[in-house]
């Protein structure tokens, strides 16, 4: 797939977009983006947005099931691949703990600001997320189904 190109854009799962969407302006009380138009419309929207958007839905050891053209190009990997990938492994072993850490915090409070954490792409890239937002994707009733993660500032870190 050539992310780049509207025409071949992902399937996309119009009800968890909505939920995805809707749960971030419940927790943080402003829209990531325009809301106008049909859900397919505001779908193409979030996927070319200029900042990461990338979720998982609830799961023993969950995995990636939405990330948008920025995200696809900060891991390094397709639709196919990202969506493939446990969530778990966005971030190397050493940092996980950290991780799970800071997604439990922000289950318990429904969102968390300002994160801050390392990651690791697809092919070994290694990054600094910084003021990241991080929030429970709720159904429309009230259910958490997921989480989900948006930033636009990162860093790339030295190879060590």
């Amino acid at each position: 797939m050539n992310a780049s190109s509207p025409e071949n854009l992902p399937s996309f799962d119009f009800t968890w977009i909505r939920w995805l969407l809707d749960s971030y302006a419940f927790w943080l009380r402003c829209e990531l983006i325009d809301r106008t138009g049909t859900i397919e419309e505001q779908s193409k929207r979030l996927y070319f947005s200029p900042f990461v958007v990338a979720s998982h839905a609830n799961a023993d050891d969950p995995v990636l099931n939405y990330g948008n053209q920025r995200a696809l190009r900060l891991w390094e990997g397709t639709w196919e691949e990202f969506t493939a990938t446990p969530s778990r492994l966005t971030a190397e072993p050493l940092n996980q703990i950290e991780r799970a850490q800071m997604l439990n915090q922000a289950a318990t409070q429904g969102c968390i600001t300002n994160y801050q954490g390392r990651r690791i792409s697809r092919t070994g890239r290694r990054f600094l997320v910084k003021e990241a937002t991080v929030w429970n994707v709720l159904d429309e009733h009230g259910t958490t189904q997921g989480q989900a993660a948006t930033f636009s500032r990162w860093q790339y870190l030295d190879e060590e």
